[in-house]
């Protein structure tokens, strides 16, 4: 169960809805369900920014690890590997802004909890 009004996407890892596109950027409402956490991937054709709007967790960036909580930003560059989990006992939700490519298909995943495939579609790459 999330905690987003209407997510417009469900995960194993909770939910996100997009909140605002335009040519070349998107706006975009994360929430990461307590213990859970993205895959470990990279991106070809964007860069996105993170703002920590509640709960806590970790960011990993590069092989980096660091903890995250309300009002954190974070940056992370075009082919740059990165994670983010909760391990808070609440919903950590983050507000993200890409630019470039805004394509769900642009992810390359370097290890997952869900077994999802290692690649969208990276056949553009």
């Amino acid at each position: 169960m999330t905690a987003l009004p209407q997510p417009t996407e469900i995960r194993p890892w909770a939910a996100y809805q997009n909140l605002f596109e335009a040519a070349g950027f998107l706006v975009k409402l994360i929430e990461v369900a307590p213990g859970q956490r993205l895959s470990l991937q990279r991106h070809f054709k964007r860069e996105e920014s993170w703002i920590v709007v509640s709960g806590e967790g970790t960011f990993e960036l590069d092989g980096e690890e660091s903890m995250i909580g309300p009002g954190a930003m974070v940056r992370v560059g075009v082919k740059q590997v990165h994670r983010v989990g909760n391990r808070g006992d609440a919903p950590l939700i983050i507000l993200e802004l890409q630019k470039g490519t805004c394509d769900e298909n642009d992810i390359e995943r370097l290890a997952d909890d869900y077994q999802r495939a290692p690649t969208e579609n990276l056949s553009t790459v």
